[in-house]
């Protein structure tokens, strides 16, 4: 019997849950593109060729914020975005003298959530399943 040919490999988007001293939790928000600016999503971007997961959140967050970030740690799961992609989560840090995270890129505005604000912005419709995820691991 004949096999049916294997899927490919989906373009993985890597994301940063992103905490500060006082347990808020970073949201950036889009201004590019068009159909996904003003909503509200966990800063990351996508995975380059030869590139691992890690090495391209740090890559995106320096290039996106400014900022140097170490992921310490993947949320469990992996969420489907537009055919094709999934997005993936990591905890992450700042490095000590990596300064305040400000938009450079795709990005007008961050905002950090206390816990009780993380629903006070509109999330990318593709990110609450990975942040309703984040809030339930941190809470753990």
């Amino acid at each position: 019997m004949p096999t049916a040919p294997s899927s490919p490999e989906p373009i993985v988007v890597v994301a940063a849950a992103l905490y500060d001293d006082a347990g808020r939790l970073l949201a950036a928000r889009r201004s590019a593109p068009p159909e996904l600016a003003g909503r509200w999503e966990l800063p990351g971007g996508k995975v380059e060729p030869g590139e691992t997961p890690e090495r391209a959140l740090v890559r995106e967050l320096r290039e996106e914020l400014g900022v140097t970030a170490d992921p310490v740690g993947r949320v469990p799961g992996e969420w489907p975005l537009k055919s094709g992609y999934v997005l993936r989560v990591w905890r992450t840090r700042l490095l000590a003298g990596s300064g305040a995270p400000v938009p450079l890129q795709d990005h007008d505005d961050l905002r950090w959530l206390a816990p009780d604000e993380v629903w006070s912005v509109d999330w990318l419709d593709q990110d609450v399943p990975a942040v309703k995820e984040v809030l339930a691991r941190q809470a753990r």
